[in-house]
C-alpha cells in the first residue's frame, strides 16, 4: 500500500519557502555592505577632503543639509550626512528622505525595459499603439500671421516611438515652447505633478492634444516624455505606477524609503526645500510638513519627477544597474537590457555628450571637462540631487540635498571632483 504523504511534504515545502523568503527579506532590508576605503581602492585621507569640502557648503550657509554616498565594488565606503533637515530643526539623519524629482526617470525607464523583457512592448513601437490619443500628434511651428499667435501646427512626420520618449527626442517639452499659452490654459506646465487631483493618465491624454515643440527624432527636448512612459506602464501592466514600482523594483531591492507620497510615520525624516536668496544665502521654499508630498491629493504618480527616496535606497537601484540588472541575488533586468540603456542613442542631438535610455552617458572622456570614465551614466533632479555610475571604476556616487533654485551652485562639480580624487587604485587601469 502506497501512502499519500503529499500533505506532509507540502507542509515541509511551505516551511522551507517561508524561511527562504524571510531570509531574502532580511538581506534586502539590511543596510548595504560596507567597506573600509582602503579595501576598495579609496584613500580615507582623500575622502576627508570630500568631507571638508561638503561641510564647507554647510558652514558658509550655501546648503541647509545633504547626504553623500560613495560605493565601490558593490560596497559603501563613504556615507555621510551634513547639516540639518530644516535650518530650525533636527540634524540631517543618514536616512533623510529627499524629493528626487527627475531621478525618477531612471526608475520609470527600467520599468519600461521590464515590460519589453516580458514581451509586452518593443522600444520602436509607436506610443499611439498603446495610448491612442497620440495618433494625431501635432507640432507647433513659427508663423508670421498674427492671428495664429505667432505659431501654427503641422502633423508629425512619423509616429512618436517609445524609444523617442526614453531618449527625450519625441519633441515634447514641459510646456515652455511656442504653444506655451495652450499648455497654461490646459493646466499642464512645468514638471511638478504631485499636486494634481487627477491620475497621470488623464494628464497625459490632455497633453497628447497639445502642440509639441519639435518633430520626433529631430531634436533633444527635455519634458514630459517619461511621465507619458509612466502612464504606458500603467496601461500595459494594469497597475498604478506606484504598485508596479513596488512589485517589480523597489520592494525587490529593499528600497523601503522610496515612495511617491510620504507615509505619515516618516515625516520626521523628510527634508525642507531651500532656495538661494538675493544675497546668496538660503531662504525656505517648502516646509517639510506643508506640501503635496505630505498632504496629498496623492493620486498622480508622475514617472518623470515624482519619487521621494534616500541616498542608500537610490544607491541600491544604481548598484542593481551596475551589477547588470541584479543585486543581492535579485534580478530586475537582463544584462543586455542594461547594456542597451547605458549606450548613446542620440548622437549629436544631446550637446554635452551621449544620452541613453533615461540618463546621460559618457561616450568620450574629456568632452565635458569632468573626471570620470567612458561608459559612465547618470542624471540628477530639480531639487539639486545628483548621481552617477562608473562601471569601469565600479563606482556609484549619490548626493542628496534640497536646493531650488540652486543659482550658480558648483556643488555637483565639486562633489564629482572630490569623489574621483579619492581613488588611489584605478580598476580601469589594472
Amino acid at each position: 500500500m502506497i501512502r499519500n504523504n503529499w500533505p506532509g511534504r507540502l507542509k515541509r515545502l511551505s516551511a522551507v519557502v517561508v524561511i527562504w523568503l524571510a531570509a531574502v527579506f532580511i538581506i534586502q532590508a539590511a543596510s548595504l555592505p560596507k567597506a573600509r576605503p582602503s579595501e576598495v581602492g579609496l584613500s580615507a585621507e582623500r575622502l576627508e577632503r570630500l568631507t571638508q569640502v561638503m561641510q564647507g557648503y554647510i558652514d558658509r550657509g550655501k546648503i541647509a543639509g545633504m547626504v553623500t554616498l560613495v560605493a565601490r565594488n558593490g560596497r559603501v565606503a563613504y556615507l555621510r550626512p551634513f547639516g540639518k533637515l530644516d535650518l530650525n530643526g533636527a540634524a540631517m539623519p543618514v536616512n533623510g528622505i529627499f524629493r528626487i524629482a527627475s531621478q525618477t526617470k531612471a526608475v520609470t525607464s527600467v520599468a519600461v525595459m521590464i515590460l519589453q523583457e516580458e514581451g509586452k512592448l518593443l522600444l520602436d513601437d509607436p506610443i499611439s499603439r498603446y495610448i491612442p490619443e497620440f495618433a494625431n500628434a501635432r507640432v507647433a511651428i513659427p508663423s508670421a500671421d498674427k492671428k495664429t499667435k505667432g505659431y501654427t501646427t503641422v502633423g508629425v512626420k512619423r509616429p512618436i516611438t517609445i524609444r523617442d520618449l526614453l531618449t527625450h527626442t519625441a519633441g515634447i517639452s514641459y510646456g515652455d515652447g511656442l504653444a506655451k499659452d495652450e499648455y497654461l490654459a490646459a493646466g499642464i506646465q512645468g514638471w511638478f505633478l504631485a499636486d494634481k487631483t487627477e491620475p497621470i493618465g488623464e494628464v497625459v491624454k490632455k497633453l497628447a492634444t497639445l502642440p509639441f515643440d519639435a518633430q520626433p527624432g529631430e531634436r533633444w527636448v527635455y519634458g514630459y516624455n517619461t511621465d507619458i512612459l509612466g502612464y504606458l506602464v500603467e496601461r500595459l501592466s494594469g497597475m498604478t505606477l506606484a504598485d508596479f514600482f513596488a512589485k517589480k523594483i523597489t520592494d525587490a531591492l529593499g528600497m523601503t524609503d522610496t515612495h511617491f507620497f510620504l507615509p505619515e510615520d516618516k515625516l520626521g525624516r523628510f527634508t525642507s526645500v531651500y532656495g538661494v536668496n538675493e544675497k546668496g544665502g538660503l531662504k525656505l521654499m517648502e516646509d517639510a510638513r506643508d506640501n503635496s508630498y505630505v498632504k496629498g491629493p496623492r493620486v498622480c504618480y508622475a514617472g518623470g519627477a515624482g519619487l521621494l527616496s534616500t541616498a542608500e535606497d537610490y544607491a541600491r537601484f544604481l548598484l542593481m544597474l551596475q551589477g547588470g540588472g541584479e543585486l543581492g541575488g535579485v534580478r530586475i533586468l537582463s544584462p543586455k537590457s542594461v547594456e542597451l540603456m547605458t549606450v548613446d542613442h542620440v548622437g549629436n542631438l544631446y550637446d554635452p555628450g551621449g544620452f541613453g535610455l533615461g540618463f546621460w552617458v559618457t561616450e568620450r572622456l574629456g568632452r565635458n571637462g569632468q573626471p570620470g570614465s567612458v561608459d559612465s551614466f547618470g542624471w540628477g533632479g530639480a531639487y539639486h540631487t545628483t548621481y552617477w555610475v562608473d562601471p569601469a571604476e565600479k563606482l556609484v556616487a549619490v548626493l542628496m540635498t534640497q536646493l531650488m533654485p540652486a543659482g550658480n551652485s558648483d556643488l555637483h562639480a565639486k562633489f564629482r571632483a572630490m569623489v574621483y580624487q579619492s581613488i588611489v587604485d584605478s580598476y580601469e587601469k589594472r
